[in-house]
């Protein structure tokens, strides 16, 4: 159905594959516009419950795809090159505002816009085999998809600025340190931790998963008294759902709870 991405879906995990791997994954034609609406679907099906995004082959993305870029230069296609950029932002906020967690898989490198993207998700689980780069300054161009937002919140301003400016990668077990990364695996155990990671979320109640995800991202630029009367206002609503009940008697009963999303 798109041309690049695959796409399947088992249990209310649907897992969005980039698929271009003679190139790592570089986005290139309608590979932007494509991710976007499926995420866009993704996030209003409320049949899904979890959203993993991966790519094919030995890397996640490694950005955009340079000599499509060099065309863009050379024809001086701006406009092209405008519209681009607003997918990449179409991408990015369709994965913010969901109220279903983002898992990005990394198998490989994820360099530029496709390290941002990376970023940009909820949950990260990288192969040992993971680079991470922002490798805009390289090509002589700035950051996009968010990164200048997502890094700095992630990492000292003095490493965001070295990632920047040098645009040099970060091993997996590095990012690790500095926090990019939730897990770092043996390249053949990604998958399955990707499996648990996302069995796990399927498993709890989304209503409590949407809210809290929903508070994490407001806290950026919310006082601590806004936050708190949301945390009152979404407990409350958390309060009257089944799942509540049914999470409070599995408590006291001992046993492991079935939530079932009401």
């Amino acid at each position: 159905m798109f041309e690049h991405i695959r796409i399947s879906c088992e249990s209310g995990v649907v897992t969005v594959t980039l698929d271009r791997p003679e190139r790592l994954n570089a986005f290139a034609g309608h590979m932007r516009r494509d991710l976007a609406e499926i995420l866009e679907r993704a996030g209003s099906d409320p049949r899904v419950r979890v959203v993993v995004i991966t790519g094919a082959g030995k890397a996640f993305c490694a950005g955009g795809d340079v000599e499509a870029m060099a065309e863009l230069m050379e024809r001086r296609d701006t406009e092209e090159f405008a519209r681009l950029l607003g997918a990449g932002r179409r991408v990015v906020a369709a994965i913010r505002q969901m109220p279903k967690p983002v898992i990005a898989s990394i198998p490989g490198p994820a360099a530029g816009a496709g390290c941002n993207l990376a970023l940009a998700c909820d949950i990260r689980l990288a192969a040992r085999s993971a680079t991470f780069a922002q490798s805009f300054v390289r090509l002589g161009l700035h950051p996009d998809w968010g990164g200048t937002y997502f890094l700095p919140r992630i990492v000292p301003p003095n490493i965001a600025c070295e990632m920047f400016f040098l645009g040099d990668p970060v091993g997996a077990e590095e990012a690790w340190r500095l926090g990019l990364v939730n897990r770092v695996v043996a390249d053949e155990e990604l998958e399955a931790e990707t499996r648990r990671w996302a069995e796990r979320l399927r498993a709890a109640p989304p209503a409590v998963i949407a809210a809290a995800k929903h508070a994490v991202y407001a806290s950026d630029h919310a006082s601590l008294e806004q936050m708190m009367q949301y945390e009152l206002e979404a407990q409350l609503r958390c309060f009257q759902t089944q799942d509540a009940r049914e999470g409070v008697r599995a408590f006291l009963e001992r046993r492991q709870p079935r939530f079932t999303g009401h």
